[in-house]
C-alpha cells in the first residue's frame, strides 16, 4: 500500500477544514500560554493553501509539499509561520518527482520535515512545543515499518495523542510560553496540538 498524491491533496484540504473548524480551541489553548493567536493563524495559513492546491494538484508531492510549505510562510504570523512553512518546504526534499509513497519514504519526508523544524525553532524533546508530538510520531512510525502505511499511521495517531497530552504538565522552555516560568504548567501546548490534528487529517486521508 503507498500514499498517492492525490491523497497527499486530501490531506492538506482536509487539514483546512479542521484548523477553521477548530480555530476557537487552539485559540483558547494560546491564550493560556501564548499570544492567543495560533488558532487564527493556522486557519488563516491552511486556507491559502487550499485556495492554492488547484493549481499544483496534477504535480508531483515534492512541488505540492513545497508550495504549501511556501504558502504557510507567506501567509501565517508568528512562530508558526515559519516552523510549519520550514516543514513542509524540508519534507518536499526528498520526495521530488514522486507520484506516491511507501511506508519508508512517508517516514523520510515526515522526518526530514521534522529536522527542519528542529533547526529552526531548536527545541528539543521536553520543551513544550510541536516536537514532543512529533516525536511522539516519529518514534513510532521507525518502529512500525513491516506494516502497511494505513496500520502505521493509525499507530502513530494513537502515539501522537499521549504526546500531545504530555505536554499539558511540563514547563515550557521555548517560545512565548517560556516566559510564563512554572505559570505554564498545566496547559496542553497549541503546537503540540495543531500537529496532532495535522498528522490526524493525514491518516484520515489514507483512510477515504
Amino acid at each position: 500500500m503507498t500514499i498517492t498524491k492525490q491523497q497527499i491533496v486530501q490531506w492538506l484540504e482536509d487539514s483546512a477544514d479542521v484548523f477553521q473548524n477548530e480555530q476557537d480551541f487552539l485559540t483558547e489553548l494560546d491564550r493560556e500560554i501564548g499570544d492567543a493567536d495560533h488558532g487564527l493563524n493556522m486557519n488563516r495559513g491552511f486556507q491559502k493553501v487550499k485556495e492554492k492546491l488547484p493549481s499544483v494538484a496534477d504535480k508531483d508531492i515534492g512541488t505540492i509539499l513545497k508550495t504549501t510549505g511556501m504558502t504557510l510562510l507567506s501567509s501565517i504570523g508568528g512562530a508558526s509561520g515559519p516552523l510549519y512553512g520550514t516543514f513542509f518546504i524540508r519534507a518536499a526534499t526528498s520526495v521530488m518527482s514522486k507520484e506516491e509513497l511507501n511506508l519508508v519514504e512517508l517516514t523520510k519526508m515526515l522526518q526530514d520535515g521534522m529536522d527542519g523544524i528542529v533547526q529552526r525553532g531548536k527545541a528539543e524533546v521536553g520543551d513544550k512545543t510541536m516536537i514532543d508530538t512529533w516525536n511522539g510520531i516519529m518514534t513510532s512510525l521507525k518502529q512500525d515499518q513491516n506494516i502497511s502505511v494505513y496500520d502505521a499511521l493509525n499507530t502513530a495517531v494513537a502515539n501522537a495523542e499521549v504526546a500531545m497530552k504530555s505536554t499539558i504538565p511540563m514547563q515550557a522552555r521555548k517560545g512565548r510560553a517560556s516566559y510564563l516560568g512554572e505559570r505554564s504548567i498545566g496547559h496542553q501546548d497549541p503546537g503540540a496540538t495543531s500537529t496532532y490534528l495535522l498528522f490526524t487529517a493525514l491518516r484520515n486521508a489514507l483512510a477515504q
